[in-house]
């Protein structure tokens, strides 16, 4: 996607964040196996191979969550973005859990290309993280919930009512956070790790 040149450092960044988080995303439900194999085309993202969601739904749920948030992560107000998978009974059994500081101070030109070269680290772990994550149960579900540090006003955009409040079921114990990968850099910070319920979370 094009990106204007006088754009801000932030607005900058948080394109290029979106451009990563969807193929990241898409690349996480890829690796978890949740539709067939022939739901995906392979295409080029910052010089790797990365998986693309063919099926028009998919992809558009995708798209359309990632880049709902931009105006948001400008501001900085997304604390966190997570891919949440669920077993029948409702109850997460799995969460991809990216945590994203956009810092709202930086003044200074972004290195685009040193930013994507960062990212791109993310979606090489990513793509040799299977044996860190749990096999799913059958007619699993899943979704992307988005954290903000605070929360946008109703009515203040479009963008704002296209997020709901989230009737999700949590876990009651600390999960086990088994990390993945971490950047830290001016003016991004990401953090990517796994949560899965604790070995004393109550059974519903």
């Amino acid at each position: 996607m094009d990106r204007k040149d006088n754009e801000s450092p932030q607005g900058g960044t948080a394109q290029i964040l979106s451009e990563f988080l969807e193929a990241a995303i898409t690349s996480i439900v890829f690796l978890k196996g949740v539709y067939p194999s022939g739901a995906f085309e392979r295409r080029r993202y910052m010089n790797l191979v990365v998986h693309k969601a063919r099926h028009p739904e998919l992809r558009d749920y995708i798209h359309s969550a990632v880049w709902g948030l931009l105006p948001f992560m400008q501001k900085g107000l997304v604390e966190r973005v997570a891919v949440i998978f669920f077993n029948n009974d409702n109850m997460p059994v799995e969460r991809f859990m990216f945590k994203l500081t956009v810092n709202q101070s930086y003044g200074s030109k972004v290195e685009e290309a040193d930013l994507e070269f960062s990212l791109r680290s993310f979606l090489l772990k990513l793509s040799v993280s299977e044996p860190l994550t749990k096999v799913l149960p059958q007619s699993c579900r899943w979704e992307i919930t988005s954290y903000f540090r605070s929360l946008p006003e109703a009515g203040s955009s479009k963008d704002a009512e296209l997020w709901i409040p989230t009737d999700t079921k949590q876990w009651q114990k600390p999960p086990l956070i088994t990390p993945i990968k971490s950047m830290s850099s001016e003016p991004l910070c990401v953090q990517l790790y796994l949560e899965h319920p604790s070995l004393n979370e109550p059974k519903p």
